[in-house]
């Protein structure tokens, strides 16, 4: 008797781990960190707001993981066990996110990798993302550009993490337009992308530099060229180079308008994370991700040839964010012309 009651506890448990999530239609959204603005303020919104718009009785299980791979894990591990038919991760790490995705395909459950590519992995289903040598090429020309014809010009080069197969990318970029043609007087990788760390590697630069100026600062995005730009501004460094960025984060192009930072690589949110949404129902649905989307594109990570959409990023300077952010509706003219901006939103056009 007791074994019969034991053997019917055990069946009823497996029972309910088969259906786990039963016919819900569950979605994850894994976001990797906090410290660029982005992610809260575009990405998650706009995702939800077009997966609930396709899919009104669809759950999301959201999580951010606060730039710690272990945590972006736990996550993972706990929205599969609360029934996720779909996970949309933005990595951390893009190596160790392929076990996440590992972890997915053993219980049947796509893989969309979102804005960062997972790597050395078979279980992605697709990839989502900019074309992010571009982003650097466009950072390393606007810098070209504004250098002008000075001779020998030097630069400080302030990277991306890491940990994060993108700022290579981004690197990668710059360093094909600007080798040969500027002298990279210090390079950082930043890691965790972090702009209280960029301000200390660019407070690193100036003392090796003697408190001399550096012609440029390639910055790999807006926090860390905000990180810079205090930094040379505490040092007392006027004026201020020309100062590169990406993001088109409200503050940088308040710091476009007043000159601080020289331009930002804007990447249209909205159609990527929308996007995102449609490919998660299609893939909810059974469906296989459809050739007109990715135009055949395909991205390598490693370990397989993944379906990729790749969108294109822009480059945003003070005489342009009239015609991009603003006439886009990415950021609207209240927004950025605060009171303490005011002058500079009418000398650029914006009131």
């Amino acid at each position: 008797m007791t074994l019969g009651i034991a053997l019917g506890v055990v069946g009823a448990l497996a029972l309910v781990g088969c259906q786990r999530g039963g016919g819900k239609k569950v979605v994850a959204l894994l976001l990797p960190e906090t410290k660029t603005a982005r992610y809260e303020t575009q990405d998650r919104p706009l995702f939800e707001k077009k997966l609930k718009q396709l899919c009104a009785d669809c759950e999301i299980i959201y999580g951010n993981a606060d730039q710690d791979a272990t945590k972006q894990q736990s996550q993972a591990e706990a929205a599969l066990i609360n029934g996720a038919r779909v996970l949309v991760l933005d990595a951390v790490d893009g190596a160790a996110a392929a076990a996440i995705a590992d972890k997915a395909r053993a219980q049947k459950v796509p893989v969309i990798s979102y804005d960062r590519l997972i790597l050395n992995t078979d279980a992605v289903d697709c990839y989502i993302s900019f074309d992010n040598e571009r982003v650097g090429k466009l950072q390393g020309e606007a810098l070209l550009e504004v250098l002008g014809s000075k001779t020998d010009p030097t630069v400080v080069m302030i990277n991306g993490a890491p940990t994060d197969n993108n700022a290579k990318l981004f690197k990668a970029g710059a360093h094909s337009v600007l080798d040969g043609k500027v002298k990279v007087v210090k390079e950082y990788d930043t890691p965790d992308w972090s702009p209280d760390k960029a301000q200390d590697e660019m407070t690193q630069a100036l003392t090796a530099l003697g408190g001399s100026r550096p012609d440029g600062v390639y910055a790999a995005n807006d926090g860390t060229a905000g990180g810079a730009i205090a930094a040379m501004k505490g040092a007392g460094v006027k004026p201020l180079p020309p100062v590169t960025g990406q993001d088109a984060e409200q503050a940088a192009i308040q710091r476009i308008l007043t000159g601080e930072q020289y331009m930002t690589v804007y990447k249209a949110i909205k159609p990527e994370a929308e996007t995102a949404a449609e490919l998660a129902i299609l893939l909810l649905d059974g469906k296989p991700v459809p050739a007109d989307r990715t135009k055949g594109k395909v991205v390598n990570n490693g370990k397989k040839d993944v379906p990729s959409v790749l969108l294109d990023p822009i480059s945003v300077t003070r005489a342009t964010v009239k015609d991009t952010v603003i006439k886009d509706g990415f950021w609207t003219a209240e927004q950025i012309c605060t009171q303490a901006y005011a002058e500079a939103c009418k000398a650029a056009g914006l009131l």
